[in-house]
């Protein structure tokens, strides 16, 4: 038999070897699809998840420009649950990208995996030690996560203050079935494991709403005072989110007027009011000693969210003394 001869037959042969190595269960051929099936599984997901952040970054974009408080309050939701539905997907990509690995690592069952009874013990046990830290963790956080989720304890763009965590406050950037993200004041951003989360203190319109009342001699000289102070005093949004208004003057006995001034700063901002304004409104009373001070007495800074005011008033039961 010659090479011409020879040479078809060994090609025959080295084809059968491929097609079996393909097609019959065997150690390189496992840990082959193994790793192409990680791959699979992390640039899908990723390609998915980056779909979903782009459709949720678009979604904050319109609910920050949204006037309608309602509006803004539902695409926050929506945002909200976008990013959940990134875990979800990443999730169901992984389970069915390693369904599909198992059937073709082990198409006619676990017997064919290593032959081994021991190998499996092994195997059990590795599961059981890896398991317990880390699937467990993990399963924890996504608990927490969902409790949350479903009782709707805060959304993305809420300004929340977490407990236990004494000066850990910021907005809500992001957050998932496994983890929250929070952005501070000072611009850091903090990464919080649901499971850590023991309670969460939240401003739904993210300002402090507060009134400084002021007692003056002179209605219309105390109104021109407070104005020329609020005039110079920073807005945006780390300031103070609107300038300061007169909301009423009130007469409250011969020459004395009380003047409520409101002001909605962001949170950790609110010595802005409490006590640059407050500071600045008395100096500026000082200063007219000679033609004779205008505020009376010291003013009272108090907190006054028009809903929480509400609530009060239903839960505090005083009854009025008959005269």
């Amino acid at each position: 038999m010659n090479d011409a001869q020879v040479q078809p037959i060994v090609e025959e042969i080295n084809s059968w070897a491929i097609t079996d190595f393909f097609i019959h269960p065997n150690p390189l051929r496992s840990v082959i699809i193994l790793f192409l099936s990680i791959i699979v599984a992390f640039w899908l997901s990723k390609i998915v998840a980056n779909f979903i952040i782009l459709v949720a970054q678009k979604v904050a974009t319109r609910s920050d420009n949204e006037s309608n408080t309602l509006k803004s309050i539902k695409l926050r939701q929506v945002e909200t649950y976008l990013g959940i539905t990134v875990a979800a997907v990443r999730a169901f990509i992984a389970i069915v990208v390693g369904y599909i690995t198992w059937r073709l690592i082990s198409p006619e069952g676990s017997e064919q995996l290593g032959g081994s009874g021991a190998a499996a013990i092994g195997a059990s046990a590795a599961f059981i030690v890896i398991g317990g830290q880390t699937v467990g963790t993990i399963l924890r956080d996504i608990t927490a996560g969902a409790t949350m989720i479903a009782e709707q304890w805060f959304k993305v763009g809420d300004h929340v203050k977490i407990e236990p965590f004494w000066d850990l406050s910021g907005v809500v950037e992001r957050l998932t079935l496994r983890s929250t993200k929070v952005r501070r004041l000072s611009g850091e951003t903090v990464w919080i494991h649901n499971q850590q989360i023991q309670a969460v203190h939240v401003l739904p319109s993210g300002v402090r709403s507060i009134t400084v009342n002021i007692f003056v001699n002179n209605d219309q000289a105390g109104e021109k005072l407070v104005k020329s102070v609020t005039s110079n005093l920073p807005t945006g949004p780390m300031m103070l989110a609107q300038p300061m208004k007169v909301r009423k003057t009130e007469k409250w006995g011969d020459n004395l007027w009380l003047i409520s001034v409101d002001g909605k700063t962001v949170p950790g901002r609110e010595w802005l009011i409490e006590q640059h304004f407050v500071s600045v409104l008395i100096k500026k009373n000082g200063k007219l000693s000679a033609k004779g001070t205008i505020i009376t007495e010291t003013p009272i800074v108090i907190y006054d969210d028009p809903e929480t005011s509400k609530r009060f008033r239903r839960a505090v039961r005083v009854q009025h003394e008959a005269q």
